[in-house]
This record gives structure tokens, C-alpha cells and sequence, in this order.
């Protein structure tokens, strides 16, 4: 059984990225169907104003601090080689820093962007709005399924 630093290392890995698949689960089961039933202009101010505050040192602090604990127990994993629980979490740390932290970088944070660029109040971003929703929802739906696989890994890893 893993023991000592490494334990806690993991067990701060289930934490970590258990709480942002917590965080992305609630956007994909209400809080996008939320916004998305709002008008156009409604709903591209209100994830106007979320992504500006998802970006305060609270969430990041969990998000990227998550994504460096997955890339430390991956390094040490390979150093270390343990007798046990090595796959469960190389295999936890790539879910977290490919499914979930590549996934917001490659697809959300474009989107979340060009949202940014536009004036709610236009005809273009209402034009885009449905397409952002649609988009910005599947992808946060691949991120929030890979941030739980990740911590139910690291979950493995320590039995």
C-alpha cells in the first residue's frame, strides 16, 4: 500500500481533482441548461461575467494546483516504481492533465475567448450563442468525466 508522503500526495490528488469534476458536473447538469434558457443577450452576459470570476485564485488555486499535484505524482511514480497501484495512477494523472486540464485549454478557453470578444447585446453574439453552448458544454462534459475517472484512479491506487 502506498504510505507516507506519497499517500498524501494521492489522497490531495483525489481531493483535488475529485472537486473540480464536482465543479464541472454542475455546470453540465444545470448550470449551462440554466443559462442556455435564457435569452441571447442574458445568457452570453451571465457566462461573460462566470468566466471572468472562474478565473479569481479560489478556483484556480484547485484547478491548476490540481493539474501540478497529477503532474508530480506522475513524475514520482515513474521514479519510483512502486510495487503497487503505479498504473492506477499514471493513468489518473494522464486523464487529469490531457481529459481535463488539455480539454480547457484546447477547447474551452478558445470558446470562453471569443465569447469574451463579443457585446451581448449583439446580433452576432446571439448568433453565436448557440453554437458556444452546444460546443462549450460536450467539451466540458469530456473534462468533468475525465476529472472523476481521475480521482476514482487515485481512489485505486491507494486500496
Amino acid at each position: 500500500m502506498i504510505d507516507g508522503p506519497y499517500f498524501v500526495l494521492t489522497v490531495l490528488g483525489v481531493l483535488g481533482t475529485g472537486l473540480v469534476a464536482g465543479v464541472f458536473c454542475g455546470f453540465s447538469t444545470f448550470v449551462m441548461r440554466g443559462i442556455a434558457a435564457l435569452p441571447p443577450a442574458q445568457g452570453v452576459a451571465a457566462m461573460q461575467a462566470i468566466n471572468v470570476a472562474a478565473v479569481r485564485p479560489a478556483f484556480m488555486l484547485v484547478f491548476v494546483g490540481s493539474a501540478v499535484l497529477c503532474a508530480v505524482l506522475a513524475v514520482v511514480t515513474f521514479v519510483l516504481w512502486p510495487d503497487e497501484g503505479t498504473v492506477e495512477l499514471l493513468v489518473g494523472s494522464v486523464l487529469y492533465l490531457f481529459g481535463c486540464f488539455g480539454v480547457t485549454t484546447v477547447a474551452n478557453v478558445p470558446r470562453n475567448e471569443a465569447l469574451a470578444k463579443l457585446d451581448a447585446g449583439t446580433p452576432e453574439a446571439a448568433a453565436y450563442w448557440p453554437t458556444y453552448v452546444s460546443q462549450w458544454s460536450t467539451w466540458n462534459h469530456v473534462r468533468g468525466v475525465a476529472s472523476a475517472a481521475a480521482a476514482i484512479s487515485y481512489i485505486l491506487a491507494l486500496t
